[in-house]
């Protein structure tokens, strides 16, 4: 299997950042880019965009499985049944300090509606881990750090490469 016919990584990468969040005690939030396909109360949708608690105190019956995420959640005071196709999802985010993850938006007609372009997070916070640019990013220790560089650095002289020592 080559990586054009592998599957998606975002519903993978979703799960392991609502993990990340949950057992951080952090609010795990998505941020949807809403069409068609998306079930959402749409009196809720900003510039075509909507951001979901996806957290187990606000949601029943949470699956975020390989192709959907689904849920149940009150909507001032209503009970709505949510669907969210994974690959409308555009970030998921601690809403406690913005770290997180930003995914292309989806071009409509594109190969799996996954092509990068510019994203419009508008209602995603920028600072802490989410790029504007629908970028991936990688998540930092609360204290900060430097974000990684463009390629990793090559050891000088080609080398041998380090190798772990096991102390017992």
């Amino acid at each position: 299997m080559n990586a054009l016919e592998s599957t998606s990584t975002r519903p993978y990468l979703i799960r392991a950042l609502y993990d990340w969040c949950t057992d951080n005690g952090f609010t795990p939030y998505v941020a949807v880019l809403v069409d068609d396909s998306v079930q959402v109360p749409r009196e809720y949708v900003k510039n075509g965009e909507i951001v979901l608690n996806i957290s187990f105190d606000a949601t029943s019956s949470l699956k975020l499985g390989n192709e959907f995420i689904e849920f149940k959640a009150r909507f001032a005071g209503t009970a709505r049944e949510i669907m969210v196709p994974v690959n409308r999802v555009i970030a998921i985010y601690a809403r406690e300090n913005g770290q997180g993850m930003a995914f292309p938006v989806p071009v409509p007609g594109g190969p799996d509606e996954a092509a990068p372009r510019p994203s419009p997070l508008s209602s995603v916070p920028a600072a802490g881990g989410v790029e504007p640019e629908g970028k991936v990013v990688q998540l930092v220790p609360e204290g900060g750090g430097t974000p990684p560089e463009t390629e990793p650095p090559k050891p000088p002289g080609g080398g041998p490469r380090p190798a772990l020592k096991r102390i017992k």
